[in-house]
């Protein structure tokens, strides 16, 4: 109760009262600058100034847009990211690139659009919280100014239209205004706040980036994780060649030229150092072929993802249940994603669950590739900063993928992926 009657109080309540009242003149000055402004240059458009005249004025309401971003920020707490800014044709330059980049750019019409639609807002929320601020002080307040009134006429309220009615001299009768007046101002707060979630739909919805420029931004984001994704691994498969099969591979050609020179000389050091070799080539070989699992194992190309998931749970430390209920192949690079999701999460089974057992489920549903692996480990998973399970969350969403994870302290922990499905081109002939 006690926070119900602070609401006309609280500083919210002015700040996005505030906001409504300079709805008014911020909105004129929009009105006025978009209809006149375009009037005219339309009017014009018939000689050499027109087009200029436009983009003018639609580069000035872009600066009214970024106004009221900032008015929005400072009293109604919402954050509008900049919209795109203005993208110049490839290789045009001067004023003329600027003009055209003004006039195409949806980011003017936008702010053209707020200005105008504005105004009759601006006149209702003004209207309205003058009335109701006026009308609900005026009454709250009434018992500390009522003795600057004329001490000769009453004050009241008419109700019969000859001059009778209720007349407010007692003290219970201004208590009764005084409390009226609360009512009127606690109305007052929540209309307010129904108003401001008006005025930042307008905002968000008229003054921040469009739907599609967000969707360019996300996408922008999302390559670059793929490229930094794709270098790591690129840095790790340099790595491994360098410190595994190549050292391995450069020794063995040092044993070989030792075994020949030795072959005349002493035949059975040689036939040992031979023998050694073929160790070694057996040790590369096994190396190659884990790299080659690690960029892409082929039984998952020839195959699919039942048996080689099978093949990755098979390596795990702990059981593992595979349960793979696919009518179709996805398309490779999903599928290749959801293996290499799985082998993730097996690993990590094996490092950090202290788990009995676990499980691997892939299943289809709707437009979805779902994949879940499970344990009955110790829990406490979290996709915080810096973690495996947010890299892999990232790489996930650079397809429009989502991991879940629920993990409680004590287990069990359960991650699921989600990925688009695709389905895998047909190969003629």
């Amino acid at each position: 109760m006690i926070s119900v009657l602070r609401l006309p109080f609280a500083a919210r309540t002015w700040r996005e009262g505030l906001y409504a009242l300079l709805n008014l003149p911020m909105a004129l000055i929009g009105f006025v600058t978009a209809v006149t402004g375009l009037s005219v240059s339309a009017g014009l458009l018939i000689t050499f100034v027109g087009l200029p005249l436009m983009a003018a004025v639609l580069l000035v309401l872009r600066l009214f847009g970024s106004a009221e971003r900032v008015r929005a920020r400072l009293l109604l707490g919402l954050a509008v990211p900049d919209p795109e800014p203005l993208r110049l044709r490839p290789g045009r330059r001067g004023p003329l690139a600027w003009m055209g980049a003004v006039l195409r750019s949806n980011v003017s019409w936008r702010s053209a659009a707020y200005a105008v639609v504005c105004l009759p807002w601006g006149v209702l929320t003004f209207s309205v919280v003058t009335g109701l601020w006026v009308g609900g002080w005026g009454a709250l307040t009434f018992p500390l100014w009522q003795w600057t009134l004329d001490g000769d006429e009453e004050i009241g309220v008419n109700t019969d239209g000859h001059g009778g009615g209720w007349i407010w001299d007692t003290p219970l009768d201004m208590a009764a205004v005084s409390l009226a007046g609360l009512v009127l101002l606690l109305a007052a707060a929540v209309v307010i706040r129904g108003m401001a979630v008006i005025d930042r739909l307008l905002v968000a919805g008229l003054l921040g980036p469009s739907a599609a420029a967000a969707r360019v931004l996300q996408l922008e984001s999302d390559r670059s994780v793929v490229v930094d994704a794709s270098a790591a691994d690129l840095r790790r498969i340099e790595r491994d060649l360098h410190d595994g099969a190549q050292a391995r591979l450069v020794s063995l050609a040092m044993d070989l030229g030792l075994a020949k020179e030795k072959l005349t000389e002493d035949p059975e050091a040689a036939a040992r150092m031979v023998e050694e070799a073929h160790g070694e080539v057996k040790l590369a070989l096994q190396e190659l072929r884990d790299l080659a699992r690690g960029i892409h194992p082929a039984i998952l190309t020839d195959r699919g993802l039942g048996p080689a998931l099978s093949a990755v749970a098979s390596r795990c430390t702990v059981p593992v249940a595979v349960e793979v209920d696919l009518d179709a192949r996805p398309a490779e690079a999903i599928e290749g994603i959801a293996y290499f999701t799985a082998s993730e999460l097996l690993q990590n089974v094996s490092k950090h669950a202290a788990a009995r057992r676990a499980g691997v489920e892939v299943w289809r549903a709707g437009d979805r590739l779902m994949l879940q692996v499970s344990d009955d480990g110790r829990g406490g998973a979290d996709a915080t900063a810096g973690s495996g399970l947010a890299g892999l969350a990232e790489r996930l969403a650079a397809v429009d993928g989502l991991l879940g994870i629920d993990s409680p302290e004590g287990g069990p922990t359960a991650v699921t992926a989600a990925l688009p499905w695709r389905d895998r081109p047909s190969r003629a002939g």
